[in-house]
Formats: structure tokens, C-alpha cells, sequence
């Protein structure tokens, strides 16, 4: 079964069961047998229960209060959302009036190196979410935060369109890896 799935009490029971081993055979010196390749399924499946149990933790943090008063959490959250992919994509964070998360929604997905951002499935979420503000995150897979003269315009284009139904921006947030950069902190909006 797939992680994001599972309830709390199904993720934690599997983080906890003990790894199965194939027919207790033991592991050679060969990286490459059957029983290696069960073990290291075992390992993937437990890291993704646990990966899973702490993004909804995050997420859980962010509901109760509001977004910008726990900076580590959205940054730990982005970075477990974002981790290894290889393509870009657009995350729309809709917040109430007290700027507590409604819902993280996985907007627009793209290539290596853009993402096509449409600014009325945007605005139309917004209405839909009923959402006081919105905050922006994209990855850039190349590694680097540094947010390109695209990403700037496209943040005073959405900033500009959202505006018009009174919906605030808070920040846009890049993330390479473990690396975020925050238009707010960096004086972009």
C-alpha cells in the first residue's frame, strides 16, 4: 500500500515491524543477489514510511498556526516535498485570514528546467480554497536556490493577479536540495 495512504497507526506499525529478511538467508559479499535487493526494498519502503509520518507531522505544525511564525517547519516540509526530484514543480500554499495553512496544492508539474505556471488555475484555486493569502514554492533540480529573472516575474505576475480577488502573497519560496531562499527575507515581494 502506498504511504500517503496509510493512517498514523498503519505507518507507525510498519516503521516499527522488524525487516524481513529473505528466508533469513545471510547476505554475502555480492551487492548484487536477490537477498540484497530485498533488503534494500525493505530499507526504501521503511525510509519512505518514516518520510511520510514526519511530512504529515510538519504539515500538522503548519495548520496550527501561522505559516511564517514556524519558518524551520515550512522549510523542513518544502525540503521533504521536494526531495529527489528530477523534474520542477509549482506548490500553491493557501492560508486563511490568520495565514494558517487551508492546503498545500501541488499546482503545475514540469521539465528540468521550468514549470508552465498558469495565473488563473492559480487565481481559481485561491477562490476555490477561499484563501486571505498565498505563499509560492518551486524546486530547481539543478541544486542552485538562487531564483532566476523568470521566477521574479512570474511572483509579481501572480502577486499582481491574486491581488485583484485580495488575496496577499507572503513568499515564494526555491529550493535546491536543502537550500531554500525566500523572496520575503531577500526583499523580492
Amino acid at each position: 500500500m502506498n504511504p500517503n495512504q496509510m493512517t498514523r497507526a498503519e505507518l507507525v506499525g510498519e516503521l516499527l515491524a522488524t525487516a524481513h529478511r529473505a528466508c533469513d538467508r545471510t547476505i554475502d559479499n555480492d551487492l548484487h543477489t536477490p537477498e540484497t535487493a530485498d533488503v534494500q526494498a525493505a530499507v526504501d519502503r521503511k525510509l519512505n514510511v518514516a518520510r511520510e509520518l514526519l511530512m504529515r507531522d510538519l504539515q500538522q505544525s503548519l495548520n496550527a498556526g501561522p505559516l511564517m511564525s514556524s519558518p524551520n517547519s515550512i522549510r523542513d516540509w518544502l525540503c521533504l516535498l521536494f526531495k529527489d526530484l528530477d523534474h520542477e514543480v509549482f506548490v500553491i500554499l493557501y492560508l486563511d485570514a490568520q495565514h494558517r495553512l487551508i492546503d498545500a496544492v501541488q499546482m503545475f508539474r514540469g521539465t528540468l528546467t521550468q514549470t508552465s505556471v498558469y495565473p488563473r488555475e492559480v487565481v481559481k484555486g485561491a477562490l476555490l480554497a477561499n484563501a486571505a493569502a498565498a505563499a509560492f514554492a518551486h524546486n530547481h533540480p539543478s541544486g542552485d536556490a538562487t531564483p532566476s529573472r523568470a521566477d521574479e516575474h512570474l511572483t509579481q505576475t501572480l502577486k499582481s493577479a491574486l491581488g485583484l480577488i485580495d488575496v496577499r502573497v507572503v513568499d515564494h519560496f526555491v529550493v535546491a536540495r536543502t537550500t531554500i531562499v525566500s523572496f520575503a527575507e531577500r526583499g523580492l515581494l
